[in-house]
């Protein structure tokens, strides 16, 4: 390939780059302007071995030359300084390329191993780099192969061939895997997730780099996943809507840094092919100072002593030939794994069985049955069998399965078999963090880790993986260290960050190992848990899940709680033996699971299908058993599982009423209950060339302050154009102006209704600047959230195409009819010739009347829910968080789940028009947070009421609501659930947190 190098810096030279990737190492040697080699491995973070092994293997196109040399890369830094070389940053590297090979590109999309970057051209060079975080990059793409059980090669071809794209979370590895766990046990096909997978790689590049500014013009994509994964381009191309000649794909792509850097090595010294590789042998003895810690045993004895004081807590365990009678199965299908237990009457496990899901659990369970059938035959006799964890729905249907359990009281029932007085049970499972406080017999509050799988299992055997060791191996490894690495208590896709780093400075894999399992330990006990003290986690600890298999990991809890505790000789089968002991004392008179011709005879298929039942069109997976045996999931309600209610069957859903009471606004022209008189209403005598409108998006703090700014818009006579409620569809229309990835969703969302807006072309389009809230006299102030009260001024600054209206974002004041009358005259009087003081004092008058007889009705609806859930016996729940968390698109339907799963559903603003909130430990200086402490006091007072709080993912303000809120309820003796919410609509860990609360009142008998 010739290199048209406009410097001429290539004439009669040898030039040598290279390129020390996050994951892989390439050269580039260019020789009189030709590009006479080019080479591109993986270095399996062997960064200076495999630099040396790469030029050693070009010894006979080197040696007897002069040349120069130069290193770019993220992982090259480092060897460079070592070895003395040349170092060019590898943007600078990548933008020296394009420059030569391709002038008139406008950007640069590179995807690395953990790296990725967009270069802007056009407009002044503009380079955009993800930080720590190796979402979206081809790491993540190679995690997501693994768990789907396919190479690479296989995940790309079956990409191609997708039907559907699922949400799928974009941020880093652990959020994606507890999105896609779910699709995959309800049956989605691996073609749709593997495309969805690649969606979510656009989606974060599209969100998280180029922070709102476009990507249009001749695009060039470069690296190894943009080579080498067809699907990967196709979703670009789609998403960004380029043609084919504006998507570059270059045959150099896997080497333009490398290039770049050998161009950028005229100015280095000229060196032979010896030199070179002294210099680089050199480089391997270099180390630099990594932080340790302490040794995690001092000695083998004291392993020992360890090791034998944990067999005391034992299930014993008779061998699979050598039992005759009555038995119970427990199967747990969890987020990456599946476990079968069988058990006698003695609770003796004759039978386990723990290994990946392979992507199918269904097929798993069948051969694990079937081979439990061929090795008892007629000496067992199946009695009862219960099934708990993420799959539980689908292989209770399956096989027919007598119980299905949440997985909480599945993990308490196990714990409460080795330790009666249990008060504290920590379970870390592949991504799963479960922690549950026991008081007076029964579960009295419940921690899981959100969306984000730190810490957890998973992560420690995508490390041991990707260092050639199974999860049992490198475990191992660890116990021994003499100076386990200090890697802190961060986000694992971090912390994958410091392991490289401390494997290029020269930490051992037992160092690595040892620092990982305390890493694990530090996230649970200070992320999840958030404790201070030992003594808030308990005096009688049971640990379980397969990650406290490993001693390491074991060993490191006890040090840092510094106390001892029990961890079962079945640390990984508590979920499936606890369920195999509630089959045990709940058993039937006759077990319902499929028999052994049944069992091998089952065929399962799955498909994908939309709901039509409403505008959330939810995108469901049917299973098939048989042919004819059918399970609908993905549904937000009833009406996708093909269940019809009738009005007495329904529950009342204060969600649902707000929702309609919006949408009467916005599809009726709706007008006060009691309008001025028509000599009184504005009478508009300058709209003769046609009724003006004006466009309301309805996003954030328009959602409670929409009857106000309605009314008194449709008083001036205006035609009042909402952009309604949000959906995945309009989220995308926006997406490409959104400058933080790491902003609120609703804030997010507000671009793609800005764009709706745009499309109905309103003449002008108002959302105000609010610093206070309407004044409810409940808090030390009144102020609204940053976000809802100033985002229009970013919207100003980011969005081009609101250049193209009227953008009306004033600052108001709305606890004064007369300042409000005045700052509106003012700002409305300049865009539009016909308003007149007086008519906008009686309009705002209307609106403020219009606002409370509002939320009088919402007071009024939520009184009448609490009198129908009393009147039923029904469990009230209280969905507490923002008004705009009543938006389909943002609470994903978890209020139609809870109303599935038997409460009355009332929000936070319904039941404490009268309630004040209780004495507080912070500044009460917000008014949604004001609604949410008289909430939670609410609920306190009354026992068929619990609190469940909605927090957006990015919402800064709510880290001091979340934990006061839990103060409030744990010191009335309540349960505290929190739910994070963010783009992804999966709602299977929403499901087990709500199922967990229900089993924990069912344990306290309420």
């Amino acid at each position: 390939m010739k290199i048209n190098d406009p410097k001429n810096r290539t004439e009669g030279n040898l030039l040598l780059g290279i390129d020390i990737g996050s994951t892989t190492a390439k050269l580039a040697l260019i020789d009189d302007g030709e590009l006479i080699y080019s080479r591109y491995e993986r270095h399996f973070s062997q960064v200076r071995q495999k630099t040396l092994e790469m030029v050693e293997a070009i010894k006979e196109l080197l040696d007897g030359r002069s040349f120069t040399v130069a290193v770019s890369g993220s992982a090259g830094m480092g060897m460079a300084n070592a070895a003395r070389l040349s170092f060019v940053q590898e943007v600078y590297a990548t933008a020296e390329c394009v420059r030569c090979l391709q002038p008139d590109t406008d950007a640069v999309i590179e995807l690395g191993g953990e790296d990725a970057k967009i270069i802007f051209f056009t407009g002044g060079l503009d380079e955009r780099m993800n930080g720590s975080c190796a979402g979206g990059t081809g790491a993540f793409i190679d995690q997501m192969a693994t768990l789907l059980n396919l190479s690479n090669t296989e995940m790309d071809e079956l990409s191609l061939t997708h039907q559907h794209l699922y949400p799928i979370a974009s941020r880093c590895g652990v959020f994606a895997k507890t999105d896609i766990q779910p699709l995959i046990n309800q049956g989605a096909t691996k073609a749709d997730i593997a495309a969805s997978i690649y969606q979510a790689v656009v989606n974060q590049t599209v969100g998280g780099l180029a922070q709102g500014r476009k990507i249009e013009g001749k695009v060039m994509f470069l690296g190894g996943p943009l080579h080498y994964c067809m699907g990967l381009r196709e979703r670009f191309v789609e998403t960004l809507k380029l043609s084919e000649e504006n998507a570059i794909f270059p045959g150099y792509g896997l080497y333009a840094v490398a290039i770049g850097a050998s161009l950028y090595s005229e100015d280095s010294e000229l060196m032979g092919y010896e030199e070179l590789v002294k210099r680089l042998k050199e480089s391997m003895k270099h180390k630099e100072k990594v932080s340790t810690l302490p040794p995690l045993f001092k000695d083998k004895n004291e392993y020992q002593a360890f090791i034998h004081r944990h067999t005391q807590n034992s299930v014993k365990t008779e061998y699979a030939g050598g039992y005759t009678g009555d038995a119970y199965i427990g199967i747990d299908c969890g987020s990456t794994t599946t476990k079968l237990v069988v058990i006698t009457d003695s609770c003796d496990i004759i039978y386990t069985y723990y290994s990946s899901n392979k992507g199918n659990p269904v097929q798993i369970v069948q051969e694990q049955l079937a081979k439990i059938y061929d090795e008892f035959g007629d000496k067992l006799t199946i009695r009862g069998c219960a099934v708990t964890g993420y799959g539980e729905e689908l292989i209770k249907r399956a096989f027919s399965i007598d119980f299905g359990l949440v997985e909480t009281m599945a993990h308490y029932t196990a714990a409460k078999f080795f330790d009666k007085n249990v008060d504290f049970i920590l379970d870390i499972g592949g991504q799963d963090i479960k922690c549950f406080k026991i008081r007076n017999n029964s579960i009295d509050s419940i921690m899981l880790n959100e969306a984000c799988s730190s810490g957890c299992g998973s992560f420690i055997e995508t490390f041991a993986q990707s260092m050639g060791y199974t999860v049992e191996e490198f475990a191992r490894q660890g116990l021994f260290s003499m100076a386990p690495v200090d890697l802190g208590t961060r986000c694992t896709v971090f912390m994958n960050s410091s392991v490289k780093q401390a494997q290029k400075d020269g930490a051992s894999v037992q160092d690595i190992s040892a620092g990982l399992s305390l890493s694990v330990v530090k996230n649970a006990i200070y992320k999840v848990i958030r404790a201070t003290t030992p003594d808030e986690l308990g005096q009688r600890i049971v640990v379980q899940g397969g990650t406290f298999m490993n001693d390491a990991v074991l060993r490191c809890f006890e040090k840092e709680i510094g106390r001892e505790v029990v961890r079962p000789n079945i640390a990984g089968l508590m979920g499936a033996f606890g369920a195999a002991l509630y089959a045990k004392e709940h058993r039937p008179k006759t077990s319902s699971i499929l028999d052994a011709q049944a069992v091998r005879t089952l065929r399962h298929e799955s498909r994908s299908a939309v709901c039509k039942g409403c505008t959330n069109n939810c995108r469901l997976t049917i299973n098939i058993f048989n042919g004819k045996d059918k399970l609908i999931s993905g549904n937000q309600c009833e009406k996708g599982a093909g269940i019809r209610l009738s009005d007495d069957e329904k529950l009342p859903n204060l969600y649902e009423y707000k929702r309609q009471l919006i949408e009467n606004y916005q599809t009726s022209n709706h007008q006060p209950d009691n309008p001025p008189s028509l000599d009184t209403r504005v009478r508009d005598t300058s709209l003769r060339k046609g009724r003006r409108t004006i466009g309301l998006p309805m996003a954030l703090g328009m959602y409670e302050l929409y009857p106000l700014w309605h009314t008194i818009f449709t008083q001036l006579g205006f035609e009042v154009v909402g952009s309604g409620f949000s959906t995945r569809k309009l989220y995308q229309k926006g997406q490409f102006s959104i400058p933080s990835d790491t902003v609120c969703y609703p804030a997010k969302l507000m671009h793609g209704h800005i764009e709706t807006l745009l499309e109905q072309d309103a003449d002008a389009i108002f959302y105000p600047c609010l610093t206070y809230n309407i004044n409810e006299n409940k808090g030390d102030n009144f102020y609204n959230c940053p976000v809802v009260a100033y985002y229009s001024e970013l919207l100003q600054s980011n969005m081009d195409s609101l250049k193209q209206t009227k953008f009306l974002c004033p600052y108001l004041n709305i606890n004064s009819e007369k300042e409000l009358s005045r700052e509106l005259t003012l700002v409305l009087s300049k865009h539009f010739d016909f308003i007149k003081k007086s008519d906008v004092t009686r309009a705002v008058k209307a609106g403020i009347a219009e606002y409370h007889a509002h939320m009088q009705r919402v007071y009024d609806e939520g009184a009448r829910a609490v009198k129908f859930a009393r009147d039923k016996g029904k469990r009230i729940m209280i969905l507490a968080g923002r008004p705009y968390h009543i938006d389909p698109e943002i609470c994903h339907g978890i209020d139609k789940l809870a109303t599935s799963l038997g409460f009355v559903v009332v929000s936070e603003d319904s039941v404490t028009a009268d309630k004040e909130p209780p004495t507080l430990g912070v500044l009460n200086q917000w008014t949604y947070h004001s609604r949410l402490y008289a909430a939670a006091q609410y609920a306190s007072e009354h026992d068929d009421t619990q609190l469940v709080q909605l927090v957006s993912f990015g919402c800064g303000v709510d880290a001091v609501t979340t934990d006061e809120v839990r103060s409030i309820l744990e010191r009335n003796g309540k349960l505290y659930t929190q739910i994070k919410i963010d783009e992804i609509t999966n709602l299977g860990a929403v499901r087990i947190r709500l199922r967990s609360l229900i089993g924990a009142l069912q344990e306290r008998g309420q």
